[in-house]
C-alpha cells in the first residue's frame, strides 16, 4: 500500500528531533513541506526528493502528496513542532478521504509549548491552554473568547502566532483580556527562534510583555496566579503539599 508519513520535526534544531521522526526521514523517498520547514532538514537528508509549497497553500501540499504516494513513493510530510498542533495531520486526514489507497501515518514531534517552556524553565506544570492568535483560519470574535475563558478559568496560557506584519497589535489585544482577570504583575516569558540560531529568552510581566514587540517566530508565556520567578526562570508550581 502506498504511504505517506505526517512528521513533526520539532522546534527546528536536528537534535531536537525524535529518533522516530530522524528514522522515517531517512527511509522516505520524497520530503513535502512548507519552504522554511523544509530548509530546516535538508542538508540533513541529503539525497532525497524535495517538494515545497508557498504558505496558504496547504490543500495543494497535502495533494502533492498524494499524487508522490500514488506513484508508490515512500512520502514525510513534514511540520515544525507537532504534525498534530496547529500542524497537517488534521487536513491530511481529510484530503486523503479523496486517496483510500494511501495510507497514513502520523510521527510526533516536540511542539513549540514543550520546547519554548523548557527553555524558559518549567511554566506548565499545571493545566494550561495553547491558543493561536492567527485569525487566518479562525475568527477573532472567537479567538477572543477563548482568551478570556482561558484567562478567567486562571490558566497558564501559551500563544502561538502572537504578531505578524498584518496583526501587529494582536498581541496587546490579548494582553487587554488577560489583564481583565489577571494582574498586571503575573510573570510571563516569551522564546524567540525555539531551538534554532538566534534563540532569545525573556521573562516578564504581563503589564511588560503588553508593550512588547514580538514575531512569527516568537512563542509566548503567560502565567497563573501562582506562577513565579525561580533564579531567574518561569516556574509555576503543581501545588506539592510542604513547598
Amino acid at each position: 500500500m502506498s504511504k505517506i508519513y505526517v512528521v513533526g520535526i520539532g522546534p527546528g534544531d536536528y537534535e531536537q528531533m525524535t529518533i522516530q521522526a530522524v528514522k522515517v526521514l531517512e527511509s522516505c523517498d520524497v520530503i513535502v513541506g512548507y519552504t522554511v520547514y523544509v530548509d530546516l532538514v535538508k542538508e540533513h537528508f541529503a539525497g532525497k526528493e524535495f517538494l515545497t509549497t508557498p504558505m496558504k497553500q496547504e490543500v495543494k501540499r497535502c495533494e502533492l502528496a498524494f499524487e508522490e504516494a500514488k506513484k508508490g513513493q515512500i512520502v514525510a510530510m513534514i511540520c515544525s513542532g507537532d504534525a498534530g498542533v496547529y500542524g497537517m495531520a488534521g487536513l491530511i486526514y481529510e484530503v486523503g478521504e479523496s486517496y483510500p489507497e494511501v495510507e497514513v501515518d502520523i510521527i510526533p514531534g516536540i511542539t513549540a509549548a514543550l520546547s519554548g517552556a523548557s527553555v524558559l524553565g518549567a511554566p506548565l506544570i499545571h493545566d494550561f491552554a495553547v491558543i493561536s492568535l492567527s485569525d487566518l483560519l479562525t475568527p477573532w470574535e472567537k479567538i477572543e473568547a477563548r482568551l478570556k475563558a482561558a484567562a478567567g478559568a486562571d490558566f497558564s496560557i501559551c500563544l502561538y502566532n502572537p504578531s505578524s506584519k498584518k496583526r501587529a497589535d494582536y498581541l496587546m489585544k490579548a494582553c487587554d483580556y488577560m489583564l481583565e482577570y489577571k494582574s498586571p504583575e503575573t510573570i510571563c516569558g516569551i522564546v524567540r527562534n525555539i531551538g534554532r540560531e538566534g534563540e532569545e529568552t525573556e521573562v516578564l510581566t504581563l503589564q511588560q510583555l503588553r508593550d512588547t514587540v514580538v514575531d512569527m517566530f516568537t512563542t509566548v508565556f503567560i502565567g497563573n496566579s501562582q506562577t513565579k520567578v525561580v533564579a531567574g526562570k518561569m516556574v509555576t508550581p503543581r501545588g506539592y503539599k510542604g513547598i
